[in-house]
């Protein structure tokens, strides 16, 4: 078991769904149960995973959580494009969540790894 408090990968996605909040406040109300709650919950989903993860009882399992919680970075990825198609939010708000998703995805597959020798 982990402490998922300490995992600067946890940290840096709760940032990330941070952001993703304060940029879906100016979307339209209309998108309030469309796009804005989509873009929420896929962003949640990335810190919950890797919390859950981290309190399994094997690397294997944790390893597992990570996965899960990459699939959730590329759908969240996925609406923050969308977004920007549709001009709901700015590439100057958008582009500093998509490197961060970016990252933490890196980091992901990095620690898989790391999960695998040990």
């Amino acid at each position: 078991m982990h402490r998922f408090e300490e995992l600067k990968i946890w940290q840096k996605a709760m940032d990330i769904t941070e952001n993703c909040y304060r940029a879906t406040d100016s979307f339209p109300k209309e998108e309030k149960y469309g796009l804005t709650s989509q873009l929420r919950r896929s962003a949640v989903s990335i810190p919950s995973n890797i919390a859950e993860g981290a309190g399994r009882n094997t690397n294997g399992e944790f390893k597992q959580f990570l996965g899960i919680a990459n699939g959730s970075s590329y759908e969240l990825l996925t609406q923050l494009y969308l977004s920007k198609r549709l001009n709901l939010i700015t590439e100057e708000k958008v582009r500093p969540i998509i490197n961060e998703v970016v990252q933490v995805t890196k980091m992901s597959y990095a620690l898989q790894r790391t999960l695998n020798k040990s």
